[in-house]
Parts: structure tokens; sequence; C-alpha cells
């Protein structure tokens, strides 16, 4: 096993201690180079994922984000999934003022995805015009 493999068999998102916590500020990070495994047919996906979020007490270890995100290459997983998972891993590990994570997967059989997660509470309303209170709908034919 090369030494690359060995780090992202072993990655951990490493939480640092935030060094300008008495103001609010952005941090975006984009890792072009995504990949994971279609869960039908193990084919690779690849994706764009946009992190942004406004840190509180801590903000994260670059590399640790890279080793984190390599280790779903050989994964068999969803796009809605893993934009889920990654989402829920940088929540918990670092409870931060707000946080989006944008899964933007490459077109494959002339179908691209785009998935998004966002603590903004009223992302969905406002995405496709729920009445106020509603969290979801039922769409028929």
């Amino acid at each position: 096993m090369k030494y690359g493999e060995k780090a992202i068999k072993k990655a951990v998102l490493e939480a640092w201690k935030n060094p300008n916590r008495e103001r609010d500020y952005e941090i975006h990070i984009s890792f072009p180079e995504f990949t994971c495994l279609c869960p039908r047919s193990g084919y690779p996906d690849f994706a764009t994922i946009d992190i942004h979020y406004v840190p509180d007490k801590h903000i994260v270890e670059l590399k640790s984000v890279k080793l984190y995100l390599n280790s779903f290459r050989g994964v068999h997983v969803s796009h809605e999934e893993v934009t889920n998972m990654i989402y829920s891993k940088l929540e918990k590990t670092l409870k931060p003022r707000f946080l989006e994570v944008i899964g933007d997967f490459n077109p494959r059989g002339n179908v691209k995805t785009v998935v998004r997660v966002s603590s903004e509470t009223n992302m969905l309303s406002r995405k496709i015009n729920l009445p106020a209170g509603k969290r979801s709908v039922t769409i028929t034919d």
C-alpha cells in the first residue's frame, strides 16, 4: 500500500481553534476531484464538492478535509447520501454558525445532479415555494 493510500485510510477530520471567533467570516473550500462509486452499477461518479461555512469555535484543517473526501473513492454511495454524509460529519466536528455542502456531480448518462445541504432553515421552502411551516410536498402526475 502506498503512503497516500495509508493516509486516506486513516483520514479523520481535524478541528482547529478558530483564531478570529469574535467575528463572522465565511470559509469556502472547493474540492474539484471528488470521486465515489455508483451503488447500482459500480461505475465511478465524479463531482466538485463545495463547502461553505461560518465557523464558531473551530475551523477545519484543510489536509484532513482532502484526505476525508478522498476516502469516498472506493465507496458505493448515491449522490444524495454522500453529500448528506459530508454535511453531517462537518456539522458534528465543527458545530459552525452556518454550513452548506454542495455536491455538483458530473453528468453521467446525460443526467447531471446537484445536491445542496444547508443549515439555512428556510432553504427548502424558499427554493420550491412551499407554504410557510410546510416541510414537504406531494407531487402527483
